[in-house]
């Protein structure tokens, strides 16, 4: 099996060989695949099979970015959360 296992440095490079044809499958996450008109999903993995993946979002204490806590607000918004939607992903 070793011998047929294409290891990649990351799920976007993963994916990458896929779309090029020099792996036959590959592992990614749904957003990622979704986000490619060259591969297909044939299969997902159960939900109970692996932690729940997230993504956090964190405003930084020493940012001097004045726009900083309006981008946060916006990506928790109605609007933001159906930006995220129509890319794949799940908000809470």
């Amino acid at each position: 099996m070793a011998g047929k296992v294409a290891r990649a440095e990351n799920v976007r490079a993963a994916l990458a060989l896929v779309e090029r044809g020099a792996a036959p499958f590959g592992i990614v996450y749904a957003t990622d695949a979704r986000a490619s008109n060259k591969v297909r999903v044939v299969g997902m993995f159960p939900a109970k099979s692996h932690p729940v993946i997230t993504y956090p979002i964190a405003a930084l204490r020493r940012s001097t970015n004045p726009e900083a806590e309006a981008f946060r607000r916006f990506l928790m918004s109605r609007a933001g959360k159906a930006i995220f939607a129509r890319h794949g992903f799940v908000t809470r």
